[in-house]
């Protein structure tokens, strides 16, 4: 299968206009901005597609935020209106509330999951203050081995590249013109410390391959993404809802 990143950008334009006609005529994209390529990439789309009066970047460090100066480059080099909400004083008062109900200290994935989840909230809550919609800006790539939070990163009301891997989102980033420091930046969560790659073990590279075109050489690699693959798809999901049989 061959990537015809030219055509795939135009196209992915034309969808999100449509999108914005059908279902936000006139709104404005707002984008949470972290820094990385996903989000810097749906930015560009979104003013691209819209024009850049009409997308909204939102910065949201978890107290201090060490690549923070690359999300304000992007808006820069868009020329998006930015936003900064330092979500802390968020974050660390819902760990107390729910240490003070007499529950035991939070897990420690509960804390890594409770940030992404109180950005989404951010984002929903800037947007109905500025005519918005909320970009989703997870890929397909991410989605495929259940990496995002679920109500967190994973939300949204559009998402331009939930179909597409990380490979083809670089691409269509240096199609756009794009800085390459930008969109060729390591994957990191900005949770843990540690890379995508480190955290999943494996490289995107080797589970793009397997998305395209089935093949992955490593049993054992193989193994590891179709057990994530299986035991993330609810996250994908509509949430599975009781039908009464009134017969």
């Amino acid at each position: 299968m061959k990537f015809d990143v030219k055509k795939i950008t135009a196209d992915l334009l034309q969808w999100i206009r449509d999108w914005f006609e059908a279902n936000g005529k006139g709104c404005n994209a707002v984008v949470g901005l972290s820094g990385g390529k996903d989000s810097t990439v749906v930015a560009a789309l979104c003013a691209a597609a819209l024009g850049k009066e009409r997308v909204i970047g939102v910065s949201m460090p978890n107290g201090i935020q060490p690549d923070i100066d690359d999300a304000k480059a992007v808006a820069d080099f868009l020329d998006i209106k930015y936003i900064v909400v330092n979500i802390k004083d968020a974050v660390d008062g819902l760990i107390n509330a729910v240490i003070a109900s007499g529950e035991p200290e939070l897990s420690r994935q509960a804390q890594i999951n409770l940030p992404p989840r109180v950005r989404m909230t951010t984002l929903y809550a800037i947007s109905q203050c500025n005519n918005g919609r909320v970009a989703n800006t997870c890929n397909l790539s991410e989605d495929w081995v259940g990496y995002s939070t679920r109500y967190g990163d994973s939300a949204g009301d559009f998402s331009p590249l939930s179909k597409l891997t990380v490979q083809e989102v670089i691409e269509i980033g240096l199609e756009l013109g794009l800085p390459e420091y930008l969109v060729k930046k390591v994957p990191s969560d900005g949770l843990c410390g540690k890379t995508d790659e480190d955290n999943l073990g494996f490289t995107y590279a080797t589970l793009d391959k397997y998305i395209r075109t089935g093949v992955c050489e490593d049993e054992e690699t193989k193994a590891r993404i179709d057990r994530l693959n299986r035991i993330n798809k609810f996250k994908l999901e509509l949430m599975p809802s009781f039908e009464p049989n009134f017969d």
